[in-house]
């Protein structure tokens, strides 16, 4: 409470916004402000990594493959000033992109402007797109180099990059991708840095640099380029066959290109490491461990046949997608992003059952968090007949057959949306079964059921007695239909609860009458003891004013005391 009185106190003492603002949270009444974390932000970034990466690659490119800057002249300043306007427009967007402060999106386009000028967001940004093309009506447009500002965008593009792979369905394929993208990127740079090198060393002047124009087919520009990629991903790659160097340059090239291979090769054993690792957890996170199981078997001497049938039903797990640990992958989110998973995931088959097309939303919702998924093989029972019933099943997919005492006969097949095992759980007066299993069920092919204990079920029922009374009527009207209601039974398990609702009454009301009668107890010994507590008073009082009694004989009549 005093931490609730100090927030409203602060509520109150903060100043009032201007007239033009708003509050943090608070809708903008003028403008657009977009949500960082909204959908329209997301596809923007994603749409800047378009003329980020032009400007990484193409610009380096048209520098040192000068045939390939001269005979697009046209094309490549068109490319240029539409990436501009984007990097221009980005700007804009970052001024009207929101910031969360206290869990709260501010809107208010005076504090964005000040948090964006304040930042060095901002100082990248326009140091990326300061009009260093203006040297081209010096120099002429055919040093594109002068534009190299224009990859300081690059925070970005590693901004758009981390979106994507927190949204991806497949983040470790795109770490994959992401990473073969700055493999790319680097040979792609090591060959045009060979090329202009071989340009200005002289090509064919010996082996290792380019080969001279001269010879047929090295004067175009796509076998210049594919030449050089060529030998960049051999120095990159240290795979050898490469010409030996002659020249101080030639070292200097192939000595940084060896180190940065180094520093590639780590940096792609790492990725690759970590992502296989990330794999590999995912895996044992969502499937059971095939390996482990499989020793176990082997080393316990299990025959071949059960093997054999425990690799079918990894198999069938992991080729129809089918996980096991949801609850693990899930345990990380807070219990209503949870149930909302859990719901948006397995509540349409959930709704498919007939007891539950009814019930309200919370129902489900408790239902699906307790839910556990299991997957039985063919020909493996589900349950038996007399067992005793400690889960009940819901088909979300395959059928089972319900089967004779001798395991083969077929009595009746269980498809989707259908449910069995909750008359052993729920205590139905009369249920001569008591909580034992009332039919062999059996699975025909590969059924997905889901699984819910005794325990969750009654703390779901506990908490929802409608729906508590639709399974037991359901469960009687099975009980009456297979013969196995003790009506009588029933009746006098009804009479036995009547009457111990009316002792538990009677009982609250006796308890009720010893507590008033405890209270006016305790209230009559308080009263006596300040009456007892007065009247010594009284005595002390007047005994220290008056004159000293002397002790009576014993015999004397008057020195009984006298009742007060």
């Amino acid at each position: 409470m005093h931490g609730l009185r100090q927030a409203l106190a602060r509520r109150r003492a903060r100043p009032r916004p201007r007239p033009g603002s708003t509050e943090p949270g608070a809708p903008h009444a003028q403008g657009w402000i977009l949500d960082p974390s909204g959908d329209w932000y997301y596809w923007w970034i994603s749409a800047m990594v378009l003329p980020i990466l032009y400007n990484w690659t193409i610009l380096i490119c048209r520098s040192c493959f000068t045939d390939v800057q001269e005979q697009h002249v046209l094309l490549w300043l068109s490319l240029d000033y539409l990436c501009d306007a984007l990097y221009l427009l980005d700007i804009a967007v970052r001024f009207h992109t929101g910031f969360l402060e206290e869990g709260i999106l501010v809107r208010d386009r005076a504090q964005i402007r000040r948090r964006y000028l304040g930042s060095s967001s901002f100082a990248w940004d326009v140091a990326s797109v300061l009009p260093t093309d203006l040297l081209y009506l010096r120099l002429g447009p055919g040093v594109p180099a002068l534009r190299a500002n224009r990859c300081l965008r690059a925070p970005r593009l590693l901004e758009a990059f981390d979106r994507r792979e927190t949204r991806t369905g497949y983040p470790n394929a795109f770490r994959i991708a992401k990473l073969m993208l700055y493999v790319f990127v680097a040979i792609h740079w090591n060959a045009c840095l060979y090329f202009a090198l071989s340009v200005r060393l002289g090509p064919g002047a010996d082996a290792w640099v380019y080969p001279n124009a001269s010879r047929p087919g090295f004067a175009r520009p796509l076998r210049q380029y594919l030449y050089s990629f060529y030998f960049s991903t051999l120095i990159l790659t240290t795979v050898g066959d490469t010409p030996a160097p002659r020249r101080e340059e030639e070292f200097l090239f192939m000595t940084a290109g060896f180190l940065l291979a180094v520093l590639g090769f780590a940096t792609v054993t790492g990725s690759m490491s970590s992502v296989i690792a990330n794999v590999s957890a995912a895996d044992a996170a969502f499937y059971p461990r095939h390996g482990a199981v499989q020793r176990y078997l082997r080393t316990r001497g299990a025959g071949r046949r059960l093997a054999r049938r425990v690799a079918r039903w990894h198999q069938h797990l992991r080729a129809q997608r089918k996980p096991t640990g949801e609850r693990g992958a899930l345990r990380a989110l807070p219990g209503r992003l949870r149930a909302e998973v859990a719901a948006g995931v397995h509540l349409p088959a959930l709704r498919k059952v007939a007891l539950f097309q009814r019930c309200e939303r919370g129902v489900l919702q408790e239902l699906v968090l307790r839910l556990r998924p299991q997957v039985f093989s063919p020909g493996e029972f589900v349950c038996r007949k007399g067992d005793v019933g400690r889960e009940m099943y819901f088909v979300r997919e395959g059928r089972l057959a319900v089967v004779a005492d001798d395991g083969v006969t077929p009595l009746a097949v269980l498809g989707e949306g259908l449910y069995f095992g909750e008359i052993s759980l729920i205590n139905i007066a009369g249920n001569r079964s008591g909580n034992r299993r009332t039919a062999n069920i059996k699975s025909i092919g590969y059924s997905d059921l889901f699984c819910l204990s005794k325990e969750d079920l009654a703390e779901v029922l506990r908490e929802f007695p409608a729906a508590r009374a639709a399974m037991e009527a359901k469960g009687r009207e099975i009980l009456l239909r297979l013969g196995k209601l003790d009506e009588h039974a029933e009746a006098a398990a009804e009479e036995a609860a009547r009457r111990t609702r009316a002792l538990e009454a009677a009982l609250e009301g006796l308890q009720t009458r010893a507590a008033r009668l405890l209270a006016q107890l305790e209230s009559s010994a308080f009263k006596l003891a300040l009456r007892i507590e007065r009247l010594e008073g009284r005595l002390r009082r007047r005994g220290s004013a008056g004159p000293p009694i002397t002790p009576a004989a014993p015999n004397c009549p008057c020195s009984s005391p006298r009742p007060l």
